[in-house]
């Protein structure tokens, strides 16, 4: 298989790759500003043309055809989509009609995203009607965890009736960086290792021999870090006390706590860490505050999922945050001196943004930079699905003849 295209619906915005393997190279594109008159579709072409596309208030139907139309004449040969929830599956699964069902029963645990996911799905469907489709699922890879990191303190029947319970986001990442990283460190898939996906939407976690053993995101990715925009934890008593004192109902509540929080409401003006810290360094005290809150909870975190780890052999930072900022970093490990942790402030402040390579003076556990890749790891799972699917058909073909 030599090109596979990549799909990623989220709720105001499509990202899709096609990455075309034997040229090594891959064509991608955002369209974003969906259903607004601010609608287009940015991206890179072949010999890295630049492709700028206006599609005044386009939905996503309208956008993926537009976008899928342009990319129908390299050939795909399989598509892969990103999947936010897909409940207690394991793995990518080849899309199916079942598949599709358990999509969209999931949808309560990700009504942002599932939907978006879906016309995506039906999209390409009919624009590629004979290619092998695959979901690939932001939360498979933490289906290792045990009962006693997912469940949570609620009555019983939560869980068997209604799967109330915690089953991770970023798993793609989380998966990529710690392969890559292991590897980079000389233990492929051994040890133990925390990683950090430090962006908008961020989250930790602890992996155990290649598997993830905890997460900070829970039921939905609202649990958990400080993040651009989200909250993540807060006393659940928090939608009982605005509801009685404010007269909020929970939607209001809900849309607070994952569009109005986070970075962006302790700060009062960005939920971009980069605005954040050129305007803490201009004397600005929420911002500081803000920045330091990021840090103290990511710290803490970390520090907890390590509880889940036999062994701790280091730490892989990725993500847009995690990967360009040394100040970030530098900053969540001064919580950590007892960990071990010894950051060579040189290799940490003198890393190329966006490039791979150890920050660490040599001792303790090893801290790494890893940039993350979700689509080629979304492309390498579409690929495994399609070729270990038609390996079973050819041998049982093979066995009919036989």
């Amino acid at each position: 298989m030599s090109n596979v295209l990549i799909i990623n619906c989220g709720s105001s915005s499509i990202k899709f790759a096609l990455l075309l393997k034997e040229q090594n190279f891959r064509i991608h594109g955002l369209a974003e500003n969906l259903g607004t008159p601010e609608a287009r579709i940015k991206g890179v072409t072949l010999g890295n043309q630049p492709v700028d596309i206006k599609i005044p208030n386009a939905d996503h139907k309208e956008a993926l055809e537009v976008g899928l139309s342009r990319l129908a004449n390299h050939k795909p040969d399989a598509i892969g989509h990103r999947i936010v929830h897909g409940g207690t599956l394991t793995q990518a699964e080849l899309i199916t009609d079942e598949i599709v069902d358990v999509i969209r029963q999931a949808t309560p645990l990700a009504p942002l995203h599932n939907p978006a996911h879906l016309v995506g799905i039906e999209a390409t469907k009919r624009l590629f009607p004979d290619l092998p489709q695959v979901a690939v699922f932001d939360t498979a890879f933490h289906q290792t965890m045990p009962a006693h990191a997912y469940r949570y303190a609620v009555p019983k029947f939560l869980y068997t009736e209604h799967n109330v319970r915690r089953y991770g986001f970023h798993g793609t990442s989380h998966a990529y960086v710690s392969e890559r990283g292991s590897e980079l460190a000389g233990s492929f898939k051994q040890g133990g290792w925390l990683t950090a996906h430090l962006g908008n939407g961020s989250s930790t976690c602890a992996i155990w021999n290649g598997e993830s053993v905890d997460t900070s995101m829970g039921l939905t990715p609202l649990e958990g870090l400080v993040m651009g925009t989200r909250s993540g934890d807060v006393d659940p008593s928090l939608h009982r006390f605005l509801e009685a004192n404010l007269g909020w109902d929970i939607y209001k509540i809900d849309k607070m706590l994952n569009s109005q929080s986070g970075l962006l409401g302790l700060s009062n003006l960005s939920n971009d860490m980069r605005t954040l810290i050129e305007a803490s360094e201009q004397g600005n005290e929420d911002a500081t505050l803000a920045i330091e809150v990021f840090c103290y909870r990511l710290a803490k975190s970390l520090a907890a999922l390590s509880c889940g780890l036999p062994r701790l052999d280091g730490l892989f930072f990725t993500g847009g945050i995690g990967e360009n900022s040394a100040y970030i970093r530098e900053k969540t490990l001064g919580y950590l001196p007892h960990f071990g942790f010894n950051l060579s402030v040189d290799a940490n402040n003198n890393l190329k943004r966006g490039t791979e390579g150890r920050i660490d003076a040599g001792t303790g556990p090893q801290i790494w930079v890893v940039p993350t890749d979700e689509e080629g790891r979304i492309a390498q799972e579409t690929e495994n699905v399609v070729n270990g699917i038609y390996t079973t058909k050819k041998t049982e073909q093979d066995a009919v003849v036989a």
